[in-house]
């Protein structure tokens, strides 16, 4: 990898003015700077979110969901011969990749967004076959990710950017280890509304992506910012008019300390090169939309594998772990202001965190994902 293109690459993206803990104007709503630097840039990072604490927790429970993973594409058991964490739920699943290769580039994966494929890197003579690359379902699997997911400045960001009615989208732990993380391609993340009249720089929404360990240039996403604006890239001539190379010479790599949490647009083009470093990354993804981005909209439906039109019953059934998350949160950090989800206020009592919800509401809730 070239450490000139890494080390300019870190420079540029620590001056384009868009980190910083969280701030408020004076009525409470999110700075307005925050969300400027966010529509400029397509990403914005929130330094210092997530606590000491619950960055601890963070590890600790993925570290367990990593222990008893299963110990290989399609097993049911982990390493050790149990059963693997997933077992039981219809949708929580572990996707491996060779290490220090890009899987999805040049495929037709996820209706063929990743159009070519990052330059790979021969493994390790002692790399193993394979590595996890992504788990989802995880909000089922760790309460911990559950109980971020409801946390209320990340919720006030999501209303800023979306609009109170803001509805969810889906949640995935991409993990990028240290010497063998496989690349994922150059893409935009949105899929189903590029042609919509109503196109703008939001429509596909954003993810909030939390790190649970320092991110470098060698393990960290890259970014071209303000890409989000340019509604789709033809990729595949973005490369070709680059020589052929991946390494595009308006990117940045997304650098966060521990427990930063980036804003970033699902419209962006972004990817991440092989992991070669020496660094771990492991980060918690989870997305929101606009109502109206979903509402009557035509999406994937993970349950039936077909597309299904998104009604009001569906979002509402999704979006109470919004609620559920809000109320864990409260459980366990109960000195922290609650926020107030609006689309579903009066409605609490039904969405409160407790082991017969786990098992009720909970449970396979990504089988509901609303994703465009």
């Amino acid at each position: 990898m070239s450490n000139a293109y890494f080390e300019d690459g870190a420079r540029r993206a620590m001056g384009l003015g868009n980190r910083g803990p969280i701030r408020f104007n004076k009525d409470g709503s999110i700075h307005n700077d925050i969300l400027d630097a966010y529509w400029r840039n397509s990403f914005y990072v929130l330094e210092g979110v997530v606590s000491r604490q619950e960055l601890q927790e963070l590890r600790d429970q993925f570290q367990h969901v990593l222990e008893r993973a299963p110990s290989h594409a399609g097993s049911q058991l982990d390493a050790q011969g149990r059963s693997a964490v997933n077992t039981g739920f219809e949708r929580a699943t572990f996707q491996f990749a060779k290490p220090l290769s890009d899987p999805m580039g040049g495929t037709g994966a996820t209706g063929g967004r990743y159009p070519v494929k990052m330059a790979e890197l021969v493994p390790p003579p002692e790399a193993p076959a394979e590595v996890v690359l992504q788990i989802s379902g995880n909000l089922q699997m760790m309460d911990s990710c559950l109980r971020l997911y409801g946390h209320p400045h990340l919720l006030q960001i999501a209303e800023a950017v979306n609009g109170p009615d803001f509805t969810p989208f889906t949640d995935a732990i991409w993990v990028k280890e240290a010497g063998l993380g496989a690349a994922v391609s150059w893409h935009q993340d949105g899929t189903t509304l590029w042609d919509h009249p109503d196109l703008d720089r939001g429509t596909h929404g954003f993810n909030f992506m939390a790190q649970l360990y320092r991110t470098t240039p060698g393990n960290a996403l890259w970014i071209v910012p303000g890409s989000h604006d340019e509604g789709r890239i033809d990729i595949k001539a973005l490369i070709e008019n680059n020589d052929g190379s991946d390494y595009l010479p308006s990117a940045v790599p997304l650098l966060c300390e521990a427990g930063d949490v980036a804003v970033c647009s699902r419209q962006m083009l972004h990817g991440s090169f092989p992991n070669a470093s020496p660094d771990r990354r492991v980060t918690f993804v989870f997305g929101f939309h606009r109502r109206s981005s979903v509402l009557g909209v035509e999406g994937w439906d993970f349950r039936s594998r077909t597309h299904v039109e998104y009604d009001e019953e569906r979002i509402h059934q999704r979006s109470r772990i919004i609620s559920l998350a809000i109320d864990a949160r409260q459980q366990h950090f109960p000195d922290e202001p609650r926020y107030i989800y609006q689309p579903l206020a009066g409605e609490e009592d039904a969405n409160r965190w407790s082991e017969s919800t786990r098992e009720s509401l909970l449970k396979d809730y990504n089988q509901r994902d609303l994703g465009i």
